[in-house]
């Protein structure tokens, strides 16, 4: 699972090692220092993968660009059909537009 700084807590990582999922959750600048500060005690630095993490924001930004329709970001049609139809057309245009070349 790869999620933002602010679910860096202690309770989210023991939740997910209990589940055996893999948490690619940058640590916090003072969640870092604390355990530094601890010593031995503050246990080792958090596993963290950056190539794993810029593939989340690739995706995160993906949703931006499907959420600035209007319709799809508030969920106006309330049939899945159309839903799912304003998904697939958001879809289609943001894939020709990496088609088209940029003059």
């Amino acid at each position: 699972m790869a999620a933002d700084k602010a679910y860096s807590s202690k309770a989210n990582r023991a939740y997910l090692r209990r589940r055996r999922i893999t948490a690619v959750i940058p640590e916090k600048a003072d969640q870092q220092a604390n355990r530094k500060n601890k010593g031995s005690a503050g246990g080792r630095p958090v596993s963290f993968d950056p190539v794993r993490y810029t593939r989340r924001n690739t995706v995160e930004r993906c949703f931006q660009k499907i959420k600035t329709w209007r319709g799809l970001a508030t969920r106006y049609d309330k049939s899945p059909e159309n839903y799912e139809a304003g998904l697939h057309l958001r879809a289609a245009i943001m894939w020709l537009k990496t088609l088209t070349p940029t003059t």
